[in-house]
């Protein structure tokens, strides 16, 4: 027979599981469609996704890791653009200047907008920042990157870059 102290804590160890899944339910995983992103009334240009691989980036000028993955996801761009990668990154500011300012400090070439009404994250829900959703050529969830930890994160998205590109 389970003591109170016992029951109390699976309780609390339970609580903590349902509400750990209810925090990524929602959140795309492999082999789901991923949003339409041209339906959420994001701020700036969408580039053309047709037949296009396409990294989804989710980002914020607070964010540390956000800061040292511009520079990556920037070669990546430069790498593979024209073999068909299409990166977009939508960035989670309140205000557009804090956008424009982290954009200044990390400049990239590839497509950035900017999801104020926070429509789009509310939908992904994604789980960390940033987080990084990769769409094969139909727009499914390919990998899912949560954080950005430097040379292992790009590794990785080089395997799952070059696998779908062939």
């Amino acid at each position: 027979m389970k003591t109170i102290v016992e029951l109390k804590w699976i309780a609390v160890v339970m609580a903590l599981a349902i509400g750990a899944a209810a925090a990524t339910a929602g959140t795309p995983a492999k082999g789901d469609k991923f949003p339409d992103l041209s339906t959420f009334g994001l701020e700036g240009a969408l580039p053309s996704f047709a037949g296009k691989v396409v990294l989804v980036d989710f980002f914020a000028s607070w964010c540390g890791p956000c800061q040292e993955s511009f520079p990556a996801m920037e070669k990546l761009h430069q790498k593979y653009a024209l073999r068909g990668l299409v990166i977009v990154a939508i960035n989670l500011d309140k205000k557009p200047e804090d956008m424009q300012k982290f954009l200044k400090d990390h400049p990239v070439t590839f497509a950035t907008v900017r999801d104020a009404s926070f429509k789009l994250v509310n939908e992904v829900k994604i789980p960390t920042m940033p987080s990084s959703f990769l769409l094969d050529r139909s727009g499914k969830v390919f990998a899912m990157h949560r954080g950005f930890e430097g040379s292992k994160t790009e590794k990785q998205y080089v395997e799952e870059i070059e696998s779908l590109l062939k």
